[in-house]
């Protein structure tokens, strides 16, 4: 708890659940599934039996809040903020709380997932990183693309020694988390209910492998069977990379694994959107980098096509060794 005055900035209880809901619905500018949607609500908030949020209040209430989503079970875990509300008139008690979170919270690194552009000049003031994130893109050779617009139908050249075992819960429950120094660190806990328990949504969790089986890595994918409005029995397959856990320099040698994918699903194309790892380690795992006036269209709404380019914005409080994809935080949720 942090008391500056008259307002005092601390961790809300469960008990609290209602009025949280019921702040959030009054002063933010729509309403949110995450928040009124209670099966995603519990998902996203209620975790370790703990109401993950932030709260300011004063004797007239609560003027702000903030809901959070750990990366893992340790102590200062790395947490991703997936909303910040502020009653109209105190945005600046709303800044100040954002500036607390990480006390409260007692998290190492705090980062968030797809914040509105024209509010990064608010996470610059305290001192942290608020970019666009890079989006890669691979096609995969067809004569005719009915979802992508690719600038160019040549392909990069890819080679890869490494190998993509697809796991079952059973699988992943028996295998060790490859190390890395990036952050935020993800355990078995946040991986098990992120990937295998996720409601309304199935991913791919692949352990990258050696010839002896080893596992070097771990990769998640999202199958998406898009379709247009218009025609909504007509499915197109795209793949989405939405995770990876080990050191990058893995990733150029899973080349020739990823187009294997490409065609077995039958996908138009594999994307990705990340930040944290270098443009020059994508091209070599030969992706294509989408720049934010590129002639390509890498759809990022599917169900149902939206066929225009979405660039997303991210913020973190420490910069270094940071990492993230489109699955991080309260992102790649099916659209209710």
């Amino acid at each position: 708890m942090i008391v500056k005055g008259d307002i005092t900035y601390r961790l809300a209880d469960y008990s609290e659940k209602q009025k949280v809901i019921d702040f959030v619905n009054g002063n933010f500018d729509m309403k949110l599934p995450l928040i009124n949607n209670d099966l995603f609500f519990e998902y996203y908030y209620h975790q370790l039996d703990n109401l993950q949020f932030c709260i300011a209040e004063s004797s007239e209430g609560i003027l702000a809040c903030a809901g959070y989503i750990r990366s893992s079970l340790e102590d200062d875990s790395p947490i991703w903020v997936s909303i910040w509300v502020a009653k109209k008139g105190f945005n600046g008690v709303g800044l100040s709380l954002m500036d607390a979170v990480p006390t409260l919270t007692g998290s190492r690194l705090v980062a968030c997932n797809n914040i509105r552009p024209e509010t990064c000049v608010f996470y610059r003031f305290l001192g942290w990183t608020a970019e666009r994130m890079n989006h890669y893109y691979r096609i995969a050779p067809k004569n005719f693309y009915n979802v992508c617009l690719p600038a160019t139908v040549k392909r990069k050249a890819v080679s890869g020694d490494l190998y993509l075992h697809r796991l079952t819960p059973s699988d992943f429950n028996l295998i060790d988390i490859p190390s890395s120094s990036l952050e935020p660190h993800k355990d078995k806990w946040y991986l098990n209910r992120r990937y295998f328990s996720y409601p309304l949504k199935q991913y791919n969790v692949y352990s990258v492998q050696d010839i002896a089986g080893s596992t070097l890595a771990i990769l998640v994918i999202s199958q998406v069977e898009a379709f247009y409005e218009e025609d909504p029995d007509t499915k197109y397959t795209v793949l989405r990379i939405v995770d990876f856990i080990g050191d990058p320099q893995i990733l150029p040698r899973v080349g020739i694994a990823l187009d294997q994918l490409l065609l077995e699903s039958g996908a138009e194309y594999i994307d990705c959107y990340n930040v944290g790892i270098d443009n020059k380690v994508w091209a070599e795992t030969g992706f294509c980098e989408r720049a934010p006036d590129d002639e390509a269209i890498i759809p990022n709404y599917l169900t149902s096509i939206l066929r225009k380019n979405t660039d997303y914005y991210y913020f973190t409080s420490d910069p270094e060794n940071f990492v993230m994809f489109k699955a991080d935080g309260d992102q790649d949720r099916p659209h209710i």
